[in-house]
């Protein structure tokens, strides 16, 4: 078992959440020095309204122009004001940010948000979309593509939800890729539930690629 990276989702899909008026269900912890955001998966009616939203916005709050999932870039934009005064703060010297599902996509725009706030701690921010869905529309600048770099999807086996929107529609994945349960017998749907990728991080052996 990797225990970090299963530890980290065991506790993204427990706990308690707030949640803002566009349904951004979010926690903010500390340990140290090191800050942690957590993100929660879609639990209500709003928040599947924002994920089918998927029609491609610009993204301009962060000094060059980039494109993104318009759902999930409203409902970011309702923490980002929440979380910004924690991230600038000077004893920060880490920062891990995790969310499942619909929250995997926010996790993946706060990352973003987070390193081009704390360039200096660009090497040490740590972002894990479990289950993600595709957020980035098109190409990206390679000075925009760099704030991925330490971003990881964590698709267990097939998980249709890290497959839409389709890459037809020009949306793509940003970062790394980490593939789990290739032994689980299950369909494209159940690779999806918390379940599945609770058995799978159980069965699967830490590699270098998922250590933060």
């Amino acid at each position: 078992m990797n225990y970090k990276l299963y530890s980290l989702f065991f506790r993204t899909i427990h706990g308690k959440y707030e949640e803002t008026d566009e349904a951004a269900s979010y926690r903010i912890e500390r340990k140290g020095s090191t800050l942690y955001f957590f993100f929660e998966k879609s639990s209500g009616a709003l928040d599947w309204k924002n994920n089918l939203d998927f029609p491609a916005k610009p993204y301009k709050k962060m000094g060059e122009l980039w494109f993104c999932h318009r759902g999930f870039l409203r409902v970011f934009s309702a923490v980002e004001e929440k979380i910004l005064p924690e991230i600038v703060r000077e004893d920060v010297k880490k920062i891990i940010i995790s969310g499942y599902s619909h929250g995997a996509a926010l996790a993946l725009l706060c990352h973003e948000f987070c390193v081009f706030h704390r360039p200096d701690l660009k090497d040490k921010i740590f972002g894990f979309g479990f289950g993600c869905p595709r957020v980035v529309w098109g190409m990206l600048k390679k000075s925009v593509k760099k704030r991925f770099e330490n971003f990881t999807v964590v698709r267990c086996k097939n998980d249709l939800v890290t497959h839409l929107p389709p890459a037809l529609f020009l949306f793509r994945h940003v970062g790394k890729t980490v593939q789990i349960g290739k032994d689980l017998k299950v369909g494209m749907i159940d690779a999806h539930r918390q379940e599945s990728y609770l058995r799978a991080l159980q069965s699967e052996k830490g590699g270098t690629e998922w250590t933060y």
